[in-house]
């Protein structure tokens, strides 16, 4: 999976005009609902897990985003702000969901490599997101497995290697450093190819 060509945070996002729509603009506000509720919905889709849920947080999102507006300083790119006032909201409504089907703290940690003496124990391959989704039959267990990752880890999975985010847009709407997104992006991949190897022979 190629990552997207990063960009610079004062270029306006495409599709919809930024200036026009910070000024109150329906219209503009219009053209962006249409150009990102399809990829923002995934986003808060793979939080929540439920459907009814993440429609209502991404309805949620966009009116915030516009009553909100003025708070914008363009030190990042609109829709970065924009996914950062989603993934908080679906991050709130989680907490009052019960989803038991997700990894404990300890589960995960069983699924990351194990080392003797600073040696790897066993053998370690690694998850290509790639070579998965070019795969169509894997999809629902890839989504699935997805699914069980803790919060954090799922959150930056979905951003970086389903979304293709660049990791500095991704350390920006999760208010992190890009080192941390590149740690969580690893052990979720090494949680994940654990998850998959029975789908992966």
């Amino acid at each position: 999976m190629s990552s997207r060509q990063e960009q610079s945070t004062s270029e306006p996002p495409a599709g919809f005009d930024l200036s026009a729509l910070l000024s109150g603009d329906h219209k503009a506000f219009e053209d962006m609902v249409r150009g990102e509720s399809d990829r923002l919905y995934n986003v808060i889709r793979r939080i929540v897990r439920d459907d009814d849920e993440a429609r209502s947080i991404l309805q949620e999102t966009f009116l915030q985003a516009f009553k909100r507006r003025g708070s914008f300083r363009r030190e990042s790119k609109f829709t970065t702000w924009l996914y950062a006032i989603g993934i908080n909201l679906a991050r709130g409504a989680v907490r009052k969901l019960s989803r038991s089907a997700v990894l404990t703290a300890e589960e995960f940690e069983r699924l990351q490599p194990q080392f003797v003496d600073g040696h790897v124990t066993g053998p370690v391959a690694q998850w290509k997101p790639d070579r998965m989704l070019e795969r169509q039959e894997l999809l629902d267990q890839v989504r699935e497995a997805i699914e069980r990752l803790p919060e954090d880890y799922r959150i930056v999975v979905t951003l970086r290697d389903i979304e293709e985010i660049p990791t500095p847009e991704v350390a920006t709407i999760l208010g992190i450093s890009e080192g941390a997104v590149r740690v969580r992006v690893h052990r979720a991949r090494q949680a994940l190819k654990k998850l998959l190897d029975e789908y992966m022979a």
